[in-house]
């Protein structure tokens, strides 16, 4: 498989931030077999430092991940995310058009089966109808919006997005399999528009506030031009 190289957006004695690309497993899982490149082995290799993950992002989620240098950093920033004093903004495309803003409170069920307490505030950024026709309608409806997880389940934003009936385009299995298709088969489009665009935290050394953001990937920038958004 081609290597790859990440895009570093922030390094320090204590910190580096990249931004993850899409399609790229953070380590190496056992349901996650068929995969041979993670971010980890990575970035490791490319900084020739040994790093310590501190949170996650899915497979198919792009956008700002922070790994420590050493383990006493890592306990505080995982101490800190787990303390939701850490600030995370998403930026993602889903079907229809979005409220202007909402808070959704709604929990989620874990893996063990487990109900969660989760709560993401978003905003719409722009929204746009395309002459595109789907099901019974002539017309389908987009919006661009902004996510900020205050906690921090597994799959949340995706799943909230679910509940609002406005799926993340290219979700599989939170999203619209029918408006999946339709991005494929229309525009080759098999991405999740999920994006970590922006982590804002208190350093944990040296106190200093951080504000890491990440440039969105190609594909997304792509579809964002299409529907107009």
């Amino acid at each position: 498989m081609e290597s790859i190289e990440l895009t570093i957006l922030y390094l320090d004695d204590y910190i580096v931030a990249v931004n993850k690309p899409t399609g790229l497993l953070v380590h190496r899982t056992y349901i996650a077999t068929q995969d041979d490149q993670f971010v980890l082995q990575i970035l490791r290799n490319q900084i020739k430092k040994y790093i310590y993950p501190v949170h996650r992002l899915d497979k198919k989620t792009s956008g700002v991940l922070i790994f420590a240098l050493d383990k006493e950093t890592a306990k505080l920033l995982q101490q800190d995310f787990i303390n939701h004093q850490i600030e995370k903004r998403y930026l993602a495309i889903v079907r229809g058009f979005f409220p202007d803003e909402i808070l959704v409170d709604y929990p989620l069920i874990s893996d063990s089966g487990k109900k969660q307490e989760a709560i993401t505030y978003f905003k719409a950024i722009k929204r746009n109808e395309i002459p595109v026709a789907f099901g019974k309608h002539v017309s389908s409806r987009y919006s661009l919006i902004e996510a900020f997880p205050k906690t921090g389940r597994m799959h949340q934003i995706r799943k909230h997005c679910n509940h609002l009936r406005h799926p993340i385009i290219g979700d599989r299995p939170h999203g619209c399999n029918k408006q999946n298709k339709l991005f494929k088969e229309t525009w080759d489009m098999t991405s999740m528009l999920l994006h970590a665009q922006q982590i804002k935290l208190v350093h944990p050394k040296t106190k200093e506030l951080l504000l890491i953001e990440a440039p969105l990937f190609s594909e997304f920038i792509r579809m964002q031009t299409i529907l107009g958004l």
